[in-house]
């Protein structure tokens, strides 16, 4: 699959505020700061699409793209952004619990984590929080043109063993690099083979 449009849609405060659609939705969510926004742009072919910034916790609103007019892509709020107030985040996470649960035509999450770091208690437990309410997700590491190749196994099994801990199995991974871009045609692939799947151009629910 190739994006050939990808149209902004606007920024929405909560799930309620969301244009209904019946079109395939994914969203993009992970820790402030992992490269959400640099990946949507690679994913897309462009540059400034989701807004990139140096500051953690820029992204505030669910913000909606529709792409070539077959599927929709939502990209999240980070979570976990330390320096933002108690009460905003927990506002944040209350927003991204409610879309997650009630975004009637979400397909599937895509859950960003930074291949160079350990995981992350937050990781974890929004991970763990997934499975509970029974969100379809799937695992994408980023940032993987910081690792040598020969470590790439090193790191998943550490990432990895301690999500096993909680869970049987996991979900689909991808490696992904926003930079060489890297995992971009094995996304997309994936994406296109949840929308036939889910039917794409004909109303979709969960």
């Amino acid at each position: 699959m190739e994006i050939i449009q990808a149209k902004y849609l606007g920024s929405y405060p909560s799930v309620e505020s969301c244009p209904a659609s019946g079109l395939p939705e994914y969203a993009f969510i992970g820790r402030s700061n992992v490269g959400k926004s640099s990946l949507i742009n690679m994913l897309c072919y462009r540059k400034d699409l989701a807004r990139v910034s140096n500051q953690p916790g820029k992204t505030k609103t669910i913000n909606l793209f529709d792409i070539d007019g077959t599927w929709w892509l939502a990209d999240l709020p980070g979570y976990g952004y330390a320096k933002t107030g108690k009460q905003m985040r927990q506002e944040w996470s209350g927003m991204i619990e409610n879309y997650l649960v009630r975004r009637e035509n979400l397909v599937c999450a895509f859950v960003l984590l930074d291949f160079r770091l350990p995981l992350q208690d937050i990781d974890k437990s929004f991970i763990a929080n997934l499975g509970a309410q029974q969100v379809p997700f799937v695992i994408v590491y980023t940032k993987v043109d910081k690792v040598k190749r020969q470590d790439r196994d090193m790191h998943t099994e550490h990432i990895e063993s301690k999500l096993l801990e909680e869970w049987n199995s996991l979900p689909p991974r991808f490696y992904t690099s926003a930079s060489s871009r890297e995992g971009r045609d094995d996304l997309l692939q994936y994406i296109g083979t949840l929308n036939a799947m889910a039917g794409s151009g004909s109303p979709v629910t969960r």
